[in-house]
């Protein structure tokens, strides 16, 4: 070998898109932060992330976006939403848990149908893609159409048929809900964006039975286990008239907890659910906004964490938030809980974008694919826009991202290495379309 040829710089590699001159923030378990920074994207997924200067010469890119200005951090995860329900949006407001769903919501969703429900989702993906969320958990009615409008509008989800003993408008018989279920699963495995979880209601909806056999099909299909547990103190009273518990305690006895299962909400916790939930893993996804809207109370998010409990962030449904924005949703949850503790020390900023991000994607069983800016990670990554005066100056970019930052600030989206959202524009779907057939469907429900 001559000394030129030992001089030579080795041959580029080739990738799809280089994002580069941004902070980026990789949340990886270094916690790395790059600055100016490059991740390098092919094939769907994470390259490399390092130091500009380190990678600027390492990669040959069909596209390169330029990231100056800007904080590049891995995409958010909404791990509890019923994004059909969009539909409802300020249909019945101002009322407690129980009669806002007894009373107006279950009634409502009587009139679904499944194009009513694609429309709907159409319309919630491309308000989450707007505000930076990347991949979404939904439980809701027709959810083989909330899959497709997923995979249209290039989101990632976690979709699952809500089952309850009584007949549901979409499939009847609870013995049909099951087999939707297990069909779904088989149709969407294997798929790239797509998964499906079995998920009944909650404990006042299903029966014992149900749940068992809810658990039991969970198992064998190998997926997530989801349900609305403890979400009030009147639940709380209501299981434990019923059934001689509280509810975790209930699903304790029924062999219902382990770390697939998803747990919504968890707002009525004793410090005995608290232990039972961290010594079976269970995942908490927590709720701030549809908690506070609802007047269900103040979830136990710190003590959860101490225990050791994964805990991750939701929106819930636009009928008891009234938005899918995961911004705001990480701005309520760190300043909700410093007012309930007295202590601003109480969830820190860091925390509550790791439950939004990692947490999320752990919760959804994706914790070994999103969530990071890692290499050989499914390239799911948003781009900030800190040019902004609400976000000048810039001391610390978390503590912007969680008290700061609002989810109009997000100026570039990708998605399993798909550039869906550029210059705030999004790309896979057409919004005023989108928004015109909810409007239609929207007068159809008022009538």
């Amino acid at each position: 070998m001559t000394d030129n040829e030992r001089n030579q710089d080795p041959p580029a590699e080739n990738a799809d898109l280089v994002i580069s001159g941004g902070r980026v923030l990789t949340l990886n378990d270094r916690n790395e932060i790059f600055d100016p920074g490059t991740v390098a994207v092919g094939s769907g997924r994470i390259l490399a992330v390092g130091p500009s200067e380190a990678l600027s010469a390492r990669f040959t890119a069909r596209r390169v976006m330029d990231a100056a200005g800007c904080v590049v951090l891995p995409g958010l995860v909404n791990a509890h939403t019923h994004a059909a329900m969009t539909l409802f949006r300020g249909l019945a407001d101002d009322l407690p848990l129980l009669e806002w769903l007894q009373r107006h919501i279950f009634p409502a969703e009587a009139q679904l149908t499944e194009e009513w429900v694609y429309r709907g989702t159409l319309l919630a993906c491309a308000e989450m893609i707007l505000s930076g969320t990347t991949t979404f958990c939904d439980m809701y009615l027709f959810e083989h159409k909330v899959a497709e409008a997923a995979k249209a509008a290039g989101m990632r989800a976690l979709v699952g048929e809500v089952l309850y003993d009584f007949p549901s408008p979409h499939y009847g018989p609870i013995e049909n809900g099951l087999k939707f279920t297990e069909a779904l699963v088989q149709e969407w495995k294997g798929d790239p964006l797509i998964s499906v979880a079995v998920e009944p209601h909650a404990l006042y909806t299903c029966s014992p039975e149900l749940l068992r056999r809810c658990h039991d099909l969970a198992c064998r299909l190998d997926t997530r286990l989801i349900v609305h547990l403890s979400e009030s103190e009147a639940e709380v009273a209501q299981i434990r008239e019923r059934y001689g518990h509280r509810p975790v305690e209930h699903l304790e006895r029924l062999g219902v907890l382990s770390e697939r299962l998803i747990a919504d909400h968890c707002v009525a916790l004793s410090p005995s659910d608290i232990e039972m939930l961290a010594f079976h893993r269970v995942n908490v996804v927590h709720n701030p906004e549809s908690n506070m809207k609802l007047a269900s109370g103040i979830a136990p998010v710190p003590a959860l964490l101490a225990a050791g409990v994964n805990v991750a962030l939701g929106t819930d449904g636009c009928a008891s938030n009234n938005n899918l924005d995961l911004f705001g949703e990480m701005n309520t949850c760190a300043t909700l809980h410093k007012l309930a503790a007295l202590d601003p020390a109480v969830l820190p900023a860091q925390v509550v974008l790791r439950m939004a991000t990692r947490n999320g994607a752990a919760a959804l069983g994706l914790g070994h694919t999103v969530g990071q800016i890692t290499a050989g990670y499914f390239a799911d990554i948003i781009v900030v826009d800190f040019q902004r005066p609400h976000l000048t100056p810039v001391y610390d970019p978390i503590s912007h991202l969680i008290y700061a930052a609002k989810g109009s600030d997000v100026r570039h989206v990708i998605i399993h290495g798909r550039v869906v959202l550029e210059d705030g524009r999004l790309l896979t779907l057409d919004v005023e379309e989108v928004m015109a057939h909810v409007r239609s469907i929207a007068k159809k429900i008022a009538s």
